[in-house]
């Protein structure tokens, strides 16, 4: 697998593009406009959505035959009309676009990301279908991508911390040149790993300082395995430290089942897969109050991982009953207040994706399904190629024949790269995500 290489903006290659792009940021000098009052947000956001339903018929089928150059229009849409600027956003324009694509009916597919390929996959299909994207790393993740020499103590969490830092750098100098908004966050955060997320707040702390705002978008907290009273005290903990950034904050709250990234769920009782009511409610009394950049990864059933079909049984319907309990509680006319996630999407109908997003789901996990896909592609050219691969020279085509052409990773990895895209534009036209800049 690769290993990053990273670049000022100023020196990244523009090889083979056929069309100007928009100027990339320089991240060292530039003045962000000041942030607009949350208030106005829903009312910028309702005004987009007419503009948009006068103008445009939102789905398309998702188009694989788009050639490597070929880059949409940028800032047209959602970037214009909100003021969010192509790369990676922070604070306001993080809420404004959660807000608009829970009243639009959307959601944006997490990616999971260990190398600048598999970002670099992940922006090429949010580009092609003119779709934000979320990119993510999670703690092993994080650490891969710091390289498996570093050391990664359980009380500093080096590697994960420095992998996570490294690749926040690259994407936010690559992210520009795609054209989408982007969101870079940070995946499961368990009790054991709170060094880790301790880590990167901090690298947010002295961004925020030198910038005016953090490193990352959000990151996420998951104390789930803990009793509920801890999870919520310490998740306000986190949401009051990162506050004064407009740092993004997810947690979780109800056991997401399965095995992720050395989190062991498989034997847990079926009963803790579900979420109460009365726990969203007592997690958005506690941290609303603090900060409205926050959203809930409630379960309703799911599992991490790909299991057979019928073995995992969802109930999305659920979170429209924790949206119709909050807004009950709060009384002021908004039906749906809670920025719900969705855990453990690999494998599931795209019936139970649009059905939760219905009910206010912003952001949908897909790991597992990426993966398959990455490995897919490459399994797919080794498979094909085998009797190019098994020596430097010599092939069908001849005893003195090099095969230099066959096995350059550029061209192996790049197999991977494409098939992992075109799973990621699915999951943007299954969430309805596609075409909405």
């Amino acid at each position: 697998m690769d290993r990053v290489l990273l670049l000022s903006p100023s020196k990244i290659p523009l090889v083979g593009l056929t069309r100007p792009l928009p100027p990339i940021p320089n991240f060292l000098s530039e003045s962000f406009p000041p942030p607009i009052p949350t208030s106005q947000i829903s009312f910028l956001v309702r005004s987009s959505l007419a503009r948009r339903n006068r103008h445009t018929s939102h789905y398309t089928t998702p188009n694989t035959t788009q050639t490597d150059t070929d880059i949409p229009p940028s800032i047209m849409g959602l970037l214009e009309e909100l003021n969010i600027k192509p790369g990676v956003i922070y604070g306001d324009d993080v809420l404004k676009l959660f807000t608009y694509a829970k009243e639009k009916g959307f959601a944006i597919p997490a990616c999971n990301v260990t190398s600048s390929s598999t970002a670099v996959a992940a922006l090429e299909a949010a580009r092609e279908a003119k779709s934000p994207i979320v990119l993510q790393t999670s703690q092993g993740g994080a650490a891969y991508f710091a390289g498996k020499a570093i050391p990664n103590s359980a009380d500093k969490q080096e590697a994960s911390v420095a992998g996570a830092i490294a690749a926040a750098h690259y994407i936010r100098s690559i992210a520009p040149v795609y054209g989408v908004p982007v969101v870079l966050h940070s995946d499961h955060c368990a009790k054991k790993l709170l060094p880790w997320l301790d880590g990167m707040i901090s690298a947010d702390e002295e961004e925020f300082k030198r910038s005016g705002h953090p490193l990352f978008s959000s990151h996420m907290i998951d104390l789930s395995e803990e009793e509920v009273a801890y999870n919520i005290e310490t998740t306000a903990k986190y949401l009051k430290r990162s506050a004064p950034m407009k740092l993004w904050l997810e947690m979780e709250i109800g056991i997401t089942g399965g095995e992720e990234d050395g989190v062991n769920n498989e034997d847990v009782d079926n009963n803790s897969l579900y979420t109460q009511p009365e726990d969203i409610y007592a997690i958005y009394q506690a941290l609303s109050p603090i900060s409205p950049y926050f959203s809930i990864a409630a379960g309703f059933g799911n599992v991490h991982g790909v299991y057979k079909p019928g073995n995992v049984k969802l109930h999305p319907e659920l979170l429209g009953k924790h949206q119709e309990f909050v807004a009950a509680k709060l009384g002021n006319g908004d039906k749906k207040p809670v920025f719900f996630v969705f855990h453990g999407g690999s494998g599931s109908a795209v019936e139970e994706f649009q059905k939760a997003i219905s009910f206010g789901v912003v952001k949908v996990n897909i790991d597992t399904d990426l993966q398959w896909a990455y490995l897919s592609g490459i399994r797919d050219y080794v498979t094909k190629n085998i009797d190019y691969l098994k020596t430097q020279v010599g092939n069908p085509e001849g005893d003195d024949k090099p095969n230099k052409k066959k096995y350059d990773p550029r061209v192996w990895v790049r197999e991977g790269e494409k098939v992992m895209k075109d799973r990621v534009k699915q999951a943007l036209f299954d969430f309805k995500a596609d075409n909405v800049l």
